[in-house]
């Protein structure tokens, strides 16, 4: 068994040196990584976890003793950030107050973050540049208790079909957990109101195609346990999801891990680990290194939105957009 405590070490990333303390103290009791192998990890994913976290607010979700112990949801930036740590500030009308949160503009950034016990990264679907306007759609395909993965994998194809259909170029991923993520790019030009709009309308037009697979009802006890919820509330203020490249707090150390359309049928999400995750990005690279080059107008979905509001489709409750 590894000690509790042990001596520091010092890592060189980029320009700057980040201490870790107790680097190996175990993290994730099933594979037995450590502290040192989550920053090492998040080494060997550079280039791809700063690009997913670039210029976002961004969330830590923090594990002092490893993910077998308390889980903190860490806003602001801890105390005792080195100067040239970044931060962005951003409101939250529910309690009328702001926050400095951390904003990921180099990789010694997130290192510093896993100095400081961060497992995962959860970004804001907008940017320090109008953090008021989104500049990236979430489709977030949530299964509920009793869905088979391969009925998310059907469903993330009718996605993919929609999206097509849209002009728009989706980049999936796995979430880490037992659903898949599909992250589209789009022009900073709307609130989360109308973003969450378009999201629910694409939601609705994809339930249309597989009625059988997918719900979109917004009370859980409204939902078929079997079915996929396309959760489109994940492009709600500050509503955020682990990152591409984000470990999770599973302890198998899982990962978010981006994926090609033509990976959908064969992957398993449990196979995506810390362990794994790097000698797949050294032979793949980052496959959402495009992601800033494909983007999309919403106005088509925006108009979907207005065709089933006037048909009478409900609106689900406001939440803080």
């Amino acid at each position: 068994m590894a000690p509790e405590h042990s001596p520091a070490v010092e890592l060189e990333v980029g320009s700057r040196t980040v201490r870790l303390s107790n680097p190996d103290r175990i993290y994730f009791p099933a594979s037995g990584a450590t502290k040192l192998d989550l920053a090492g990890y998040y080494l060997s994913v550079g280039d791809g976890i700063v690009r997913a976290l670039q210029e976002r607010p961004c969330m830590m979700h923090r594990y002092p003793t490893g993910v077998a112990g308390d889980k903190v949801h860490q806003k602001r930036l801890p105390r005792g950030a080195p100067s040239w740590m970044e931060t962005v500030e951003v409101y939250f009308p529910r309690f009328g107050r702001t926050a400095d949160e951390l904003c990921v503009t180099e990789l010694a950034h997130v290192i510093w973050a896993v100095q400081m016990s961060t497992v995962e990264f959860h970004p804001w679907n907008s940017r320090r540049a109008d953090t008021e306007r989104p500049d990236e759609w979430r489709i977030d395909l949530d299964p509920m208790p009793d869905c088979p993965f391969d009925r998310v994998r059907r469903v993330a194809h009718v996605a993919h079909e929609v999206l097509d259909e849209l002009g728009a170029v989706g980049w999936p991923k796995t979430s880490g957990g037992s659903g898949l993520h599909v992250y589209v790019r789009t022009k900073p030009e709307h609130g989360f109101a109308d973003v969450r709009r378009a999201a629910l309308a694409f939601a609705r037009e994809v339930e249309r195609r597989a009625p059988d697979d997918v719900t979109t009802a917004w009370w859980r006890r409204d939902r078929d346990p079997s079915l996929v919820f396309v959760d489109y509330n994940q492009n709600a203020r500050d509503h955020t999801i682990a990152s591409a490249y984000s470990v999770r707090g599973t302890p198998d150390a899982t990962v978010s891990t981006p994926l090609r359309w033509d990976e959908i049928d064969d992957v398993d999400p449990r196979d995506c680990t810390l362990r794994t995750v790097p000698a797949r990005y050294a032979e793949l690279g980052d496959l959402h290194a495009g992601i800033d080059d494909a983007v999309f107008d919403l106005a088509p979905l925006l108009g979907w939105a207005e065709r089933d509001e006037r048909d009478g489709a409900t609106t689900p409750p406001d939440d803080d957009v």
